[in-house]
């Protein structure tokens, strides 16, 4: 089953352009579906139909689903809150407010992947699906939300059964003591259970049928963003399949003004080439109307591609990989566009902790590397490379990270 996300900045076209490649798909006989995890829910307008929050059938082969994040939160999040409002409501706060507080910000889009994982368990009435195609939220919420997975699942095997074993020894004095009520198992249970789900979810992102495909208009704020988000998306491990250019003016019969707007295109879009090399840039004309329903996103997507196969599962190694070597072993992150500068690396135990930014993840190493140390770092051609040895005799912890990298340069 391929699997298939489109994200970038709000406004570039990217549920017009998920919908399309969908319609592509369905057109050549893939069974498909699309859905949105965007609040927003632009996908009903695309095709021009009403969409609810259950695959529905537009065209042969093609289903549409705009999940309902509302009800996922719901589902997953119920136990969870429940505790959450007795806490508030021991210490007199008003129920109305206690509910606000207890929804934490960006949830629902988070918890809105789980449908992912749902239709993907369980395929339609005639078998699974062969595609399924994801319209993201923008940028900075689709990273947020490919990032939690692994962030939880760090929690979950280092703090939470620390954790669930002091409030269970301590409940009865913390309970006396403070008046609150302490969390049960039913809490426990359910943070578990959401960690499980969410999991699930990175897996099937991460596996080698799925990879993310950025939108983009020719614009230098858009374009800035786009490489942004296509480092971060590796620094988590995920993989980008190409770019898809929205909105270019046309050269054929441009007037004067629009000559203008040709050319400055032009100068970006020769930019986006630089800057996503080794990536297809495919290319999307303004169009004298826009493409509503599947006849006309098909057209759409046909134009878009051109010939090309959009729908073929990437090729190569994953952002992340590990090489053997005679002494030890080099790890590979692909960090496409970042500087060294940009790039801090420190160790923590048998955790790697990369930051490229304001963004950070922090990578559980493999048995075979977490015994050896850390020999030297660099970051080069946009990949950070760092090379693991064997522990000398006598030699205890670990190498300062910046002072190998230094180094290695």
């Amino acid at each position: 089953m391929r699997i298939l996300l489109f994200t970038g900045k709000g406004g570039v076209g990217k549920s017009t352009i998920a919908a399309a490649t969908a319609s592509f798909a369905a057109a050549r006989g893939k069974r498909t579906l699309v859905l949105s995890t965007d609040a927003a829910h632009s996908l009903a307008d695309a095709f021009g139909t009403t969409v609810g929050p259950t695959p529905t059938e537009v065209a042969p082969n093609l289903h549409v689903e705009q999940v309902d994040a509302q009800l996922r939160f719901e589902q997953s999040w119920a136990d969870i809150q429940r505790y959450l409002l007795s806490v508030l409501d021991m210490a007199g706060m008003d129920p109305v407010a206690a509910e606000e507080l207890t929804v934490i910000p960006g949830a629902e889009e988070v918890l809105a992947l789980l449908e992912l994982r749902q239709r993907a368990r369980e395929g339609h009435a005639d078998g699974p699906w062969d595609l399924i195609v994801v319209d993201c939220a923008p940028t900075a919420e689709t990273l947020r939300l490919l990032a939690l997975p692994e962030a939880l699942g760090w929690y979950m095997t280092r703090v939470l059964p620390m954790q669930r074993r002091v409030v269970k020894a301590l409940k009865p004095v913390l309970t006396r003591a403070a008046g609150v009520p302490m969390p049960g198992d039913t809490v426990f249970d359910a943070i578990e259970r959401l960690h499980a789900e969410l999991d699930e979810v990175r897996t099937l992102l991460s596996g080698d049928d799925a990879s993310v495909r950025v939108v983009l208009t020719p614009e230098n704020v858009v374009v800035a963003e786009a490489r942004r988000s296509w480092t971060t998306l590796s620094l988590y491990g995920y993989r980008v399949d190409g770019v898809v250019a929205n909105r270019v003016f046309p050269a054929e019969g441009a007037d004067d003004w629009r000559s203008g707007w040709v050319m400055a295109q032009d100068e970006i879009l020769a930019e986006v080439a630089a800057s996503f090399t080794g990536l297809p840039v495919w290319r999307s004309v303004y169009r004298s109307r826009e493409p509503v329903g599947v006849e006309a996103l098909t057209a759409l997507a046909e134009d878009v591609y051109a010939g090309s196969d959009p729908l073929a599962a990437p090729t190569g190694h994953g952002p992340f990989r590990v090489r053997r070597t005679q002494d030890g072993a080099v790890a590979h992150l692909a960090l496409p566009g970042a500087t060294k500068e940009e790039v801090h690396l420190a160790r923590n135990g048998d955790d790697l902790v990369v930051t490229v930014g304001s963004y950070r993840r922090v990578l559980t190493l493999p048995q075979g590397l977490a015994r050896l140390r850390i020999a030297g770092a660099r970051v080069e051609h946009g990949e950070l490379q760092v090379r693991f040895a064997e522990t000398s005799p006598g030699v205890r912890g670990t190498p300062d990270p910046a002072r190998t990298e230094q180094e290695d340069q």
